[in-house]
């Protein structure tokens, strides 16, 4: 059993000692899908802390709806769907129901994030990448290295995760409003601090940048 798999037991074992009624019963179900959702969740937080699986809601209608797996402290809904539960079964009174679920997700002022199983299963570094990006969007950085950071540093950095791939010093400088000479010095910082890696270039001229993966942890 690895890493994950003890870890993944434990959470759940407490979740249900911790559960009564429906939520309960809902978390005696297969959790096949919730399994491959917290793998994925896994390769991003590498902790379950602050995480609640079968989280329940009341909807807009007044009946009471099930989150897969919520982020509190984050506010976030995480949820993983089967293709042939949700959509090639699914009857019209169901997919109403799906739809209403949603937009009371959404009027709790909650973040939500939806994966299909074939994502978790076939794509799932790509998933603990979109996590990523969007902690890069929604995030406000509790490390205290970040803080200690300035705000042009946290804006490169912030933007570097939500623009995929390696970025240049003209998008840097549209980023945070300054002319090359002064974002040169800010990503140099960034270098130094090793939270930038460099693509190409030297010392004296730099072409593209990618944001380093100690980045997504301190935010």
């Amino acid at each position: 059993m690895n890493h994950f798999e003890e870890a993944f037991e434990a959470f759940l074992a407490r979740q249900k000692a911790e559960a009564t009624g429906m939520r309960r019963e809902m978390l005696d179900r297969d959790l096949t899908g919730t399994k491959k959702l917290c793998e994925a969740l896994w390769r991003v937080f590498g902790t379950f802390e602050d995480m609640e699986l079968e989280y329940e809601l009341v909807s807009e209608t007044g009946v009471k709806i099930y989150v897969d797996v919520f982020h509190r402290k984050l506010g976030i809904a995480f949820e993983a769907e089967g293709y042939v539960v949700h959509a090639e079964k699914i009857t019209r009174e169901r997919h109403s129901f799906e739809q209403m679920r949603i937009r009371s997700i959404m009027k709790l002022n909650l973040k939500y994030m939806p994966f299909s199983w074939d994502e978790l299963d076939k794509k799932p570094e790509a998933c603990a990448r979109s996590v990523y990006e969007a902690l890069g969007r929604w995030g406000n950085g509790r490390d205290g290295k970040w803080m200690e950071m300035s705000v042009y540093e946290r804006e490169i950095l912030r933007c570097g995760l939500v623009n995929i791939g390696a970025f240049s010093m003209s998008d840097a400088c549209r980023w945070i409003g300054l002319k090359e000479d002064a974002t040169r010095e800010w990503i140099r910082k960034l270098l130094d601090k090793q939270l930038l890696h460099m693509e190409g270039g030297s010392e004296k001229r730099f072409y593209r940048f990618r944001v380093a993966d100690e980045v997504y942890r301190l935010m």
